[in-house]
C-alpha cells in the first residue's frame, strides 16, 4: 500500500508536506500542494477516512438540501448541472455529498436531525422553500450554511445575477425595437423578485411603459401553466409584441400556445427566456435566453462551504454573485428595422 513516506520521495519534499497538502493546509505553496496531490493520486494513494476523521473531528460529508416543487427531479437541467458541480468540487476537496431529507429510514425527522444523524460537516441549500421552519431551524443552528440564490443574515450566499440578467435581456429587446413587453414570471423567491427589480428597472430606464396585465405570476418548470398564461396575454385587445418566459423549459407551454393561435415566433410574436439550458438551442427558431453558469453556481457553493468548515474563524460571510451571459437565439424580431 501507498504511504506518505512513498509520495514524499517521489515529490523530493518531506512527509510533513506532504501530509500538509493532503490535508489541504495552506501554508505551503499551490504549486507543491497541487503536484503532491497529483502524484499521491497516480500512485493510488487513499487517506483512511476514519483516522482523517478522528484526527480533524469532521465526517468530511456536506449535505446537499434539494427539495424541487415541480418534481422535475435530477431530470431539471439547470439543478443538475448545479447539483453535479456541488459533487465534483466536493469530491475533488476530500468530501463526499448526503442529500438531506425529512427521513431516516421509514422514521421522520427534520432537516436538521437528518443533518446531525448523518454527522454532515456542513449544508448546501440549493432549492427549497426557504421560508419552511424546518430550513429556518436548520439555518439557524450551528452547522455551516452555505444557500444558493437566498439571502439570510449572518449566512454565506452564492447568488446568479438575476437582476443584471434580465435588464441586459430588457434591453436587447427594446434595442431591437420592442416596446409592448410581457413577462411571465416564476413563484414569489428571491429570484423571483430580482429579475422582476431587473425587469422594471430596465423599462423605466429605457423609457418603457409596463403594463400591469402583461405582467403574470406563473412558476418556474411548468409548461402547462405558461401556456395558460400565454393564452391570457395572446388574448388582450393589444398582444405583448415580446413575451419573456420564467424559464427555457416552460417556455415550451408558451410556444404550443403561440402555434396553436396561428402565430409565428418571431414573425408574428418574439419570445425570450431564461436559463440558458440544452433546449434553448434545440427548438426552433433557437430561443434568446440568459445562460446561468450552473457550474460556477454549484463549484462556488461547496468551495465557499468547505472553506467555512476547515477555517471557520478566518472564512469570510459575504454573498458571492456569479455572472452569467446573453444567448442570442432567432427569437426576437428586429422591430427596428421594419
Amino acid at each position: 500500500m501507498v504511504s506518505m513516506k512513498d509520495i514524499a520521495k517521489a515529490c523530493g519534499v518531506s512527509v510533513a508536506t506532504v501530509s500538509k497538502a493532503l490535508n489541504g493546509q495552506q501554508d505551503i505553496g499551490r504549486e507543491t500542494r497541487e503536484k503532491i496531490r497529483r502524484v499521491a493520486d497516480e500512485m493510488g494513494y487513499m487517506t483512511n477516512a476514519s483516522a482523517r476523521a478522528l484526527k480533524t473531528s469532521r465526517s468530511y460529508n456536506i449535505g446537499v438540501l434539494f427539495v424541487d416543487p415541480m418534481h422535475g427531479g435530477l431530470a431539471h437541467e439547470y439543478f443538475s448541472s448545479v447539483l453535479d458541480s456541488i459533487r465534483v468540487e466536493s469530491e475533488r476537496c476530500g468530501y463526499d455529498i448526503t442529500f438531506i431529507n425529512r427521513n431516516v429510514g421509514r422514521r421522520q425527522t427534520t432537516y436538521l436531525q437528518h443533518c446531525l444523524y448523518r454527522g454532515v460537516d456542513g449544508v448546501v441549500i440549493a432549492s427549497v422553500d426557504f421560508n419552511d421552519p424546518m430550513v429556518l431551524e436548520l439555518i439557524h443552528s450551528g452547522l455551516p450554511v452555505v444557500t444558493i440564490d437566498h439571502m439570510f443574515n449572518g449566512r454565506m450566499a452564492v447568488m446568479s445575477d438575476n437582476v443584471s440578467g434580465m435588464e441586459q435581456l430588457v434591453r436587447y429587446a427594446v434595442e431591437r425595437g420592442h416596446r409592448r413587453l410581457a413577462f411571465i414570471h416564476g413563484e414569489r423567491t428571491t429570484v423571483t423578485e430580482g429579475r422582476l427589480t431587473g425587469f422594471y428597472r430596465a423599462c423605466e430606464q429605457m423609457g418603457v411603459p409596463v403594463r400591469e396585465d402583461y405582467v403574470i405570476e406563473g412558476a418556474f418548470h411548468d409548461a402547462a401553466g405558461c401556456y395558460e398564461a400565454t393564452k391570457r396575454l395572446l388574448a388582450l385587445p393589444e398582444r405583448p409584441s415580446c413575451i419573456f418566459f420564467p424559464d427555457d423549459f416552460s417556455y415550451i407551454g408558451g410556444y404550443n400556445a403561440i402555434t396553436e393561435a396561428g402565430l409565428k415566433i418571431p414573425e408574428d410574436i418574439s419570445a425570450v427566456g431564461y436559463d440558458g439550458i440544452r433546449l434553448s438551442g434545440v427548438v426552433s427558431p433557437a430561443l434568446t435566453t440568459w445562460r446561468q453558469n450552473t457550474e460556477e453556481l454549484g463549484r462556488e457553493a461547496a468551495a465557499r462551504l468547505i472553506e467555512l468548515i476547515e477555517h471557520p474563524k478566518t472564512a469570510l460571510i459575504d454573498r458571492y454573485v456569479v455572472s452569467g451571459r446573453l444567448l442570442e437565439g432567432s427569437s426576437v424580431a428586429d422591430l427596428s428595422q421594419r
